[in-house]
């Protein structure tokens, strides 16, 4: 079955969408959704969107305390590119009607952990949900977007799948299964834009979707592109310890209006002993180490976070969704702190991408956090991240434009083969290899690393993507197999980019190596 258009999305959050609204001025867009159209990462995301608005803050501030974040593996030229942008995806996302909290007609500016001053636009503590929602609403209602969710992508289409094979790395699309029907498309375009998010399932505690299991990044890399800085697997310091509710996240703007990390047992604050100045303010890789420091030095279960000493008003003001599902689950947070430990978070790393939101491989670009834009660095700075994802769906969308008339049209692509596979009825061989992958992962490339560990996980994947390509190769593809093969895929990605990486920087911490090189380098991957 073939569905051409003149150019492929892959994922619809606010990367995925902000190109394909761009795009739709002039061509016509396919967008493909793992599950729902509001399944990703996207949706999730509590804290806000950072920029510089208000006068006494600077493209300055904001460009140090990002370079500061990211223990300056950043890129600076990615990093101002992005940051004076921001202001323009701001008045892009109020035109799209985005609710953002406004104070006396001006937008509200939170504060967040890195930054040196208030400027996080923020609806509430959703403002990923209320951003999905409008950049939905607008999609939906154009003319020359079509959006089809409930479609797992499997590989992106390249010159050898080609009915007169080639060995060129162009990309034409990609193959997607149906989950409904369980059948197989060919997805056929000029362009591909990737935003398939991140690759947080890899870890058994994470904030990331069930959908965020590395799938962009796994057929990018499997096509032909570089991947880099895997290694740099953010872990958000505060998220809800509660044996019933899992991955439930406790905004970075807790910290930032004043909550304190205490230990549970004694009430001391004890981020003076880790970062005298910043404390609770500190960037993520610091409170997360700390947290963690905390947890395994005195065999706690959790550690605490207490905003009660803010009013009670303030508290639900600033946090009605938190306070809402805490309430639910017996915690006054206006009176009790909160039991938090640390989780994956966010994908620092990714497929390498330039300034225009280009790729390794010709009619593949990608924004979004599948993606390494120089932008992060060693660390992501709190909120960040949808801004990176606004500015190079963007740029992404304006070069394709550019560039239309020398993109080639797609040449005839074979069908999806599945004449040499049968039906599994072996699931249970999925669901354990996906547990002990994520298991494997927290314990030996979790917080703080050594080599022994990193080895010992090398070792568990090399054995397991045998047995899983065996089986892919045996049996028809579902979307739990397609999941399974790219989490093992981010896996050993991660894996070999932390033994590469000889030293401790940001969010890659090894006792074997702690000090920081004088000069910071990009742990780039080649296929």
């Amino acid at each position: 079955m073939t569905k051409a258009h003149d150019v492929l999305v892959i994922g619809s959050g606010a990367a995925g969408l902000t190109a394909a609204l761009a795009l739709a001025e002039e061509r016509q867009v396919l967008v493909l959704a793992k599950g729902s159209l509001t399944g990703g990462s996207t949706a999730w995301a509590q804290g806000g969107i950072a920029a510089v608005l208000d006068a006494g803050d600077t493209f300055e501030n904001h460009i140090r305390d990002t370079m500061v974040a990211g223990a300056g593996l950043n890129d600076l030229e990615t990093v101002e590119f992005v940051i004076e942008r921001a202001p323009q995806s701001i008045d892009r996302l109020c035109e799209l009607g985005v609710p953002f909290n406004r104070e006396s007609g001006d937008l509200h500016l939170t504060r967040e952990g890195g930054h040196s001053h208030r400027r996080i636009v923020h609806v509430d503590d959703a403002t990923g949900w209320a951003v999905q929602e409008a950049l939905l609403k607008a999609a939906e209602a154009h003319p020359n977007i079509t959006m089809l969710p409930g479609r797992s992508c499997i590989d992106l289409i390249t010159g050898r799948h080609g009915e007169r094979y080639s060995g060129e790395g162009r990309i034409w699309g990609a193959y997607a299964l149906d989950e409904a029907t369980g059948k197989v498309e060919k997805h056929v375009a000029r362009a591909t834009v990737l935003a398939a998010g991140g690759a947080g399932r890899v870890y058994l505690f994470s904030t990331a979707p069930r959908g965020a299991t590395g799938d962009g990044i796994a057929m990018a890399w499997r096509a032909g592109c570089r991947v880099s800085n895997m290694e740099m697997m953010q872990f958000h310091p505060t998220c809800l310890y509660n044996l019933e509710v899992k991955n439930f996240l406790i905004t970075e703007a807790v910290r930032g209006e004043g909550g304190h990390l205490l230990h549970p047992e004694t009430g001391h604050r004890y981020m003076v002993d880790y970062d005298p100045v910043r404390m609770e303010l500190a960037p993520r890789d610091i409170v997360a180490r700390a947290n963690d420091d905390q947890i395994k030095r005195d065999g706690l279960d959790y550690v605490h976070l207490d905003i009660s000493h803010q009013p009670p008003e303030f508290v639900k003001e600033h946090f009605p969704t938190i306070h809402e599902k805490l309430a639910g689950l017996g915690i006054d947070m206006t009176t009790d702190p909160i039991p938090v430990v640390p989780a994956q978070h966010y994908t620092c790393g990714g497929v390498k991408v330039s300034l225009d939101a280009r790729t390794d491989l010709p009619g593949l670009w990608a924004a979004g956090e599948c993606t390494e834009s120089g932008l992060h660095g060693a660390n992501r700075l709190a909120s960040n991240s949808l801004l990176e994802c606004f500015v190079f769906g963007e740029a992404a969308a304006k070069d394709i434009l550019a560039c239309w008339d020398d993109l080639d049209e797609p040449p005839p692509i074979k069908d999806w083969d599945e004449s040499r596979v049968s039906d599994s009825d072996e699931q249970v061989v999925i669901k354990q290899n996906w547990t002990e992958i994520r298991r494997f992962m927290w314990n030996y490339v979790g917080i703080v690393r050594t080599t022994k560990r990193l080895e010992r996980a090398a070792t568990r994947i090399r054995m397991l993507q045998e047995e899983v390509e065996d089986y892919y190769g045996s049996f028809v593809v579902t979307t739990d197999l397609i999941e399974l093969r790219n989490l093992l895929q981010a896996a050993e990605l991660i894996v070999r980019s932390a033994l590469e990486r000889k030293e401790s920087r940001g969010l890659h911490y090894i006792l074997d190596y702690p000090e920081t090189d004088p000069a910071a380098r990009d742990t780039v991957l080649v296929p």
